[in-house]
């Protein structure tokens, strides 16, 4: 298995920018998807973005546009830029890895997008 620790999160105001950054604990060469979701107060976690082993991107629509994910191999890190920030953005986000047909989960990091 592989664990996941995320960081980057925290207060911002709308209009504003995070980027959050997701560590990995082994050779991202060897894992397939990685990603994104997050989860809002009274709503269902949703995908946010994800990035496959040949770098083809998958965005939500709410988020297309203002949100690039990419990955770096050689420091093993899948990261989110996010840009043009919501109110409706605020969430945890949670990073996972697909490795051996197995979705591996971070711990997750607030974002709270707030005036």
């Amino acid at each position: 298995q592989v664990q996941l620790v995320e960081s980057g999160g925290g207060l911002v105001q709308p209009g504003g920018s995070l980027r959050l950054s997701c560590a990995v604990s082994r050779s991202i060469f060897s894992i397939n998807d990685m990603g994104w979701y997050r989860q809002a107060p009274g709503k269902d976690r949703e995908l946010v973005a994800a990035i496959s082993s040949g770098s083809t991107t998958n965005y939500a629509g709410s988020v297309k546009g203002r949100f690039t994910i990419t990955r770096d191999n050689a420091k093993n890190t899948v990261y989110l830029q996010m840009n043009s920030l919501k109110l409706d953005d605020t969430a945890v986000y949670y990073c996972f890895a697909d490795y051996n047909y197995v979705r591996n989960w971070g711990q997750g990091t607030q974002v709270t997008v707030s005036s």
